[in-house]
């Protein structure tokens, strides 16, 4: 067994009886007559990185958003690190936002600020630091996610795809966050740039001990980096657990997206992963 095999399956054996960091019960959520969520149930455990996917135009976005109060629901409860956000009052809904960080899909950097000044933005409202103590903590985030120091004054406009993932990534752990909200990390990178992304995300979240809910249509990143997958379908989370379950479900949609041409390739790695 290699290393890499025993830290999944030691994180698996954890999760089984792990804490529940993120709990979604019988979710509803829907723009005008269109339900998105229906009756929709999840949990994500801590320290996993659980990768969530769907076809386009289910709700990966939408789910995400509502989890972290961007999107109002109609029914149903989130809690997240035990805690009913809807239900606290303003300054416990802000102590519980300091608890985690998002990388945005397309990095979503404020392009009038410098990478440094959209790193610092989250400490500006969040925390009473001084500037010098918020240009040192930038400038080790920013080291942090293998970013040059020369990045700090570039503008996003002057950032190729890749720095900008990662310069949204630093802006994600400005706070020091327990939990990492990841919206399509990789998508627009060329596969050598996905895949050292990928490794980036897996070293932080070992070291900085990261619980990561990661939206993904990646298959590659779904093999490389995610412990557990829960896939979504008609409103619903159709199938959760270790990635070796939904490629051996008989769900129409899984089968299609793990056992379609593009999917076959990873089918394969990871039956010779299985195997070995």
């Amino acid at each position: 067994m290699t290393l890499v095999d025993a830290a999944r399956s030691q994180t698996e054996m954890t999760n089984q009886d792990g804490e529940v960091i993120i709990r979604v019960r019988d979710l509803v959520v829907g723009f005008g007559e269109k339900l998105v969520m229906n009756r929709l149930n999840l949990d994500v455990y801590r320290g996993e990185v659980l990768g969530f996917v769907g076809g386009s135009g289910q709700g990966k976005s939408v789910l995400t958003r509502a989890i972290l109060g961007l999107v109002p629901i109609r029914a149903g409860s989130i809690e997240i690190f035990g805690q009913n956000r809807n239900a606290l009052d303003p300054a416990h809904r802000r102590a519980l936002e300091q608890r985690w960080g998002v990388l945005f899909q397309n990095g979503a950097l404020f392009s009038g600020l410098t990478v440094k000044q959209n790193i610092q933005m989250p400490m500006r409202e969040m925390r009473q630091i001084s500037q010098k103590l918020m240009d040192e903590l930038a400038m080790l985030k920013i080291e942090l996610v293998g970013l040059s120091i020369d990045a700090a004054d570039k503008f996003p406009s002057e950032l190729s795809g890749g720095m900008v993932k990662r310069a949204a990534l630093a802006r994600a752990l400005a706070l020091d966050p327990e939990l990492l909200f990841l919206d399509e990390p990789t998508s627009g990178l060329d596969p050598i740039g996905a895949a050292e992304f990928d490794e980036l995300i897996s070293t932080l979240q070992h070291s900085l001990g990261l619980t990561v809910f990661m939206v993904t249509h990646d298959l590659d990143s779904l093999y490389s980096i995610c412990d557990r997958v829960a896939a979504l379908a008609d409103g619903k989370v159709i199938a959760q657990g270790p990635l070796k379950n939904l490629l051996e479900s008989p769900h129409p949609w899984l089968k299609a997206y793990f056992h379609g041409v593009r999917g076959g390739r990873l089918t394969s790695t990871f039956g010779d992963y299985r195997n070995s």
